[in-house]
């Protein structure tokens, strides 16, 4: 009898072991903007979830989206919409994206802290990133040139971008750099740098100005700092930023994105720099599951 209840516990923790290894691996894959918030938001939810795992990497809104096209991660982080493309790609592969909305950027235009330009319309940034304006005597500045610094191809903002500032195709001039914060540290030792990132990585960078955008040259110059501008689209170029799952959210999964739109998880966006989001997100999230 001793025998048998001895292998009775071995079998016993045998199978406890087999479960706690079959337990879901939530892999995270994509945008760099939201790279080190989804870390943030995971690091959370495993101290309060022990037994969970959660794996966050980037590489890009787009890399992110074809993993989970081609099923290697459970959520893909995106700072943009998926394209129709990558949509047809999706139904080819039997996946289908359901977009949750998480947070809310004001993509900030950087320049070095030594420049005096301070306030560019829209439409003179797409110039500048267009190569039309070379020098930053052009809008207002000191004689010398401008000095391009960008997302690689790959990367949401870098689509996001081009479609609603440059409305055209990047200089071949510009620099393209793997992350935010290179772009950030690149204006930072160039005093005659440029570049673009999210509002996240902004709030508490030195050696750099955050510029106020205008839609028009007549129109109010707002910053992305400004939360109350951002939030009722008064700042040029604010976007939601993005969660795709397959199908209707469930599981270890839903669990994670329920925490991250609930009002821990919304305190935790904006202690990370970005926005919370408005009620339309909200009403939409709902209609996707949550």
């Amino acid at each position: 009898m001793k025998l048998i209840s001895q292998l009775t516990m071995v079998l016993s923790g045998l199978v406890v072991m087999a479960g706690a290894a079959s337990a879901e691996m939530i892999q995270i894959k994509g945008s760099d903007t939201t790279i080190n918030l989804s870390q943030k938001l995971a690091e959370i939810y495993m101290q309060q979830n022990p037994g969970v795992k959660i794996s966050v990497t980037g590489g890009g809104s787009g890399t992110g989206i074809a993993a989970l096209i081609n099923k290697k991660c459970s959520i893909a982080n995106s700072s943009r919409a998926i394209n129709a493309k990558e949509m047809e790609s999706a139904t080819t592969a039997g996946v289908s994206p359901t977009r949750i909305v998480i947070a809310i950027d004001g993509l900030s235009v950087v320049v070095n802290a030594g420049n005096t330009v301070n306030k560019l319309t829209v439409e003179q940034i797409g110039k500048i990133y267009r190569g039309d304006v070379k020098n930053w005597s052009e809008v207002g500045g000191a004689d010398m040139p401008i000095n391009l610094y960008g997302r690689q191809s790959n990367s949401g903002t870098y689509g996001f971008f081009r479609e609603v500032v440059l409305k055209g195709e990047y200089s071949s001039k510009m620099n393209s750099m793997n992350g935010s914060s290179q772009i950030v540290e690149a204006v930072k030792a160039d005093p005659s740098g440029i570049g673009y990132v999210g509002v996240g990585y902004v709030k508490s960078a030195i050696g750099i100005n955050v510029v106020e955008v205008a839609f028009t040259a007549n129109g109010t110059y707002k910053s992305p700092l400004d939360k109350q501008a951002v939030e009722a689209g008064t700042y040029p170029i604010a976007r939601p930023l993005y969660q795709y799952v397959n199908g209707t959210p469930s599981g270890e999964s839903k669990k994670l994105l329920q925490f991250e739109l609930s009002d821990e998880g919304q305190k935790i966006v904006e202690e990370e720099g970005f926005y919370t989001i408005a009620e339309e997100y909200k009403v939409q999230n709902a209609k996707s599951g949550l």
